[in-house]
Protein backbone atom coordinates (compact mmCIF):
# COMPACT_ATOMS: atom_id res chain seq x y z
CA UNK A 1 0.00 0.00 0.00
CA UNK A 2 1.13 3.54 -0.76
CA UNK A 3 -0.03 6.86 0.49
CA UNK A 4 0.16 9.99 -1.63
CA UNK A 5 -0.59 13.68 -1.06
CA UNK A 6 -3.50 14.49 1.22
CA UNK A 7 -3.85 10.91 2.43
CA UNK A 8 -5.29 9.55 -0.79
CA UNK A 9 -4.85 5.81 -0.58
CA UNK A 10 -3.80 3.66 -3.49
CA UNK A 11 -4.37 -0.08 -3.52
CA UNK A 12 -1.28 -2.22 -3.55
CA UNK A 13 -0.26 -2.96 -7.09
CA UNK A 14 -0.58 -6.53 -8.21
CA UNK A 15 2.00 -8.42 -10.21
CA UNK A 16 -0.90 -9.76 -12.22
CA UNK A 17 -2.73 -6.95 -14.01
CA UNK A 18 -5.70 -9.24 -14.61
CA UNK A 19 -6.16 -9.77 -10.87
CA UNK A 20 -5.94 -6.03 -10.23
CA UNK A 21 -8.55 -5.41 -12.93
CA UNK A 22 -10.87 -8.02 -11.40
CA UNK A 23 -10.47 -6.35 -8.00
CA UNK A 24 -11.36 -2.93 -9.43
CA UNK A 25 -14.39 -4.38 -11.22
CA UNK A 26 -15.50 -6.15 -8.03
CA UNK A 27 -15.04 -3.00 -5.92
CA UNK A 28 -17.07 -0.99 -8.43
CA UNK A 29 -19.81 -3.65 -8.30
CA UNK A 30 -19.70 -3.46 -4.49
CA UNK A 31 -20.15 0.33 -4.53
CA UNK A 32 -23.05 0.07 -6.97
CA UNK A 33 -24.69 -2.70 -4.91
CA UNK A 34 -24.43 -0.64 -1.72
CA UNK A 35 -25.73 2.45 -3.53
CA UNK A 36 -28.76 0.47 -4.71
CA UNK A 37 -29.44 -0.55 -1.08
CA UNK A 38 -30.06 3.14 -0.24
CA UNK A 39 -28.26 3.17 3.11
CA UNK A 40 -29.51 -0.22 4.29
CA UNK A 41 -26.85 -2.49 5.79
CA UNK A 42 -25.92 -5.62 3.86
CA UNK A 43 -24.13 -8.48 5.59
CA UNK A 44 -20.56 -9.05 4.46
CA UNK A 45 -21.33 -12.73 3.85
CA UNK A 46 -24.22 -11.79 1.53
CA UNK A 47 -22.03 -9.36 -0.41
CA UNK A 48 -19.27 -11.98 -0.69
CA UNK A 49 -21.73 -14.56 -2.01
CA UNK A 50 -23.26 -12.12 -4.52
CA UNK A 51 -19.83 -11.13 -5.84
CA UNK A 52 -18.37 -14.64 -5.79
CA UNK A 53 -15.53 -14.14 -3.32
CA UNK A 54 -14.66 -15.12 0.24
CA UNK A 55 -15.83 -13.07 3.21
CA UNK A 56 -12.16 -12.23 3.90
CA UNK A 57 -11.70 -10.86 0.36
CA UNK A 58 -14.88 -8.80 0.73
CA UNK A 59 -13.63 -7.44 4.07
CA UNK A 60 -10.35 -6.41 2.42
CA UNK A 61 -12.25 -4.71 -0.42
CA UNK A 62 -14.42 -2.79 2.05
CA UNK A 63 -11.35 -1.67 3.99
CA UNK A 64 -9.49 -0.61 0.82
CA UNK A 65 -12.46 1.42 -0.36
CA UNK A 66 -12.97 2.99 3.07
CA UNK A 67 -9.30 3.97 3.32
CA UNK A 68 -9.41 5.48 -0.16
CA UNK A 69 -12.24 7.79 0.85
CA UNK A 70 -15.40 5.95 -0.16
CA UNK A 71 -17.95 6.76 2.57
CA UNK A 72 -18.57 3.21 3.83
CA UNK A 73 -19.70 2.24 7.29
CA UNK A 74 -19.28 -1.25 8.74
CA UNK A 75 -21.05 -2.56 11.83
CA UNK A 76 -20.26 -5.86 13.54
CA UNK A 77 -22.59 -8.15 15.43
CA UNK A 78 -26.32 -8.75 15.22
CA UNK A 79 -27.90 -6.42 12.67
CA UNK A 80 -24.45 -5.53 11.39
CA UNK A 81 -23.28 -5.14 7.87
CA UNK A 82 -21.88 -2.64 5.43
CA UNK A 83 -23.62 0.45 4.12
CA UNK A 84 -22.79 3.41 1.95
CA UNK A 85 -23.15 6.59 3.97
CA UNK A 86 -25.51 9.20 2.56
CA UNK A 87 -23.71 11.61 0.28
CA UNK A 88 -24.68 14.30 -2.13
CA UNK A 89 -26.15 12.90 -5.31
CA UNK A 90 -24.04 15.16 -7.50
CA UNK A 91 -20.45 16.02 -6.71
CA UNK A 92 -18.85 18.96 -8.51
CA UNK A 93 -15.14 18.40 -9.07
CA UNK A 94 -12.80 20.44 -11.22
CA UNK A 95 -10.15 18.59 -13.22
CA UNK A 96 -7.56 20.00 -15.54
CA UNK A 97 -7.22 18.33 -18.94
CA UNK A 98 -4.40 15.93 -17.93
CA UNK A 99 -6.40 14.80 -14.89
CA UNK A 100 -9.53 14.24 -16.98
CA UNK A 101 -7.49 12.36 -19.58
CA UNK A 102 -6.00 10.16 -16.84
CA UNK A 103 -9.48 9.27 -15.62
CA UNK A 104 -10.63 8.57 -19.16
CA UNK A 105 -7.62 6.30 -19.72
CA UNK A 106 -8.34 4.42 -16.50
CA UNK A 107 -11.96 3.93 -17.46
CA UNK A 108 -10.93 2.82 -20.94
CA UNK A 109 -8.81 0.05 -19.39
CA UNK A 110 -11.88 -1.20 -17.54
CA UNK A 111 -14.01 -0.93 -20.65
CA UNK A 112 -17.20 1.08 -20.92
CA UNK A 113 -19.40 -1.96 -20.30
CA UNK A 114 -18.00 -2.77 -16.84
CA UNK A 115 -20.89 -0.85 -15.26
CA UNK A 116 -23.48 1.79 -16.02
CA UNK A 117 -21.54 4.19 -13.79
CA UNK A 118 -18.36 3.66 -15.82
CA UNK A 119 -20.22 4.21 -19.09
CA UNK A 120 -21.85 7.37 -17.75
CA UNK A 121 -18.54 8.69 -16.41
CA UNK A 122 -16.79 8.07 -19.74
CA UNK A 123 -19.59 9.85 -21.61
CA UNK A 124 -19.40 12.88 -19.27
CA UNK A 125 -15.61 13.05 -19.50
CA UNK A 126 -15.69 12.80 -23.29
CA UNK A 127 -18.27 15.59 -23.45
CA UNK A 128 -16.32 17.81 -21.05
CA UNK A 129 -13.05 17.31 -22.93
CA UNK A 130 -14.59 17.97 -26.35
CA UNK A 131 -18.02 19.61 -26.14
CA UNK A 132 -17.89 20.81 -29.76
CA UNK A 133 -18.85 17.57 -31.40
CA UNK A 134 -18.92 13.80 -31.45
CA UNK A 135 -15.76 11.83 -30.91
CA UNK A 136 -15.02 8.16 -31.39
CA UNK A 137 -15.50 7.66 -27.65
CA UNK A 138 -18.88 9.38 -27.62
CA UNK A 139 -19.96 7.45 -30.70
CA UNK A 140 -18.86 4.15 -29.16
CA UNK A 141 -20.81 4.86 -25.96
CA UNK A 142 -24.01 5.64 -27.83
CA UNK A 143 -26.68 8.27 -27.14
Amino acid sequence: MRFVDKGVWLAASSRDGHLALRRVERQQALIERLHAARGQRIRLSDLARELGVSVRTMARDVERLRLSGVPLEAHQGRGGGVSLLPARLMIAIEFDLPEAAALMSSLAVLGPSVSQSATSAMRKLAEAMNPAGPTEVKDALGP
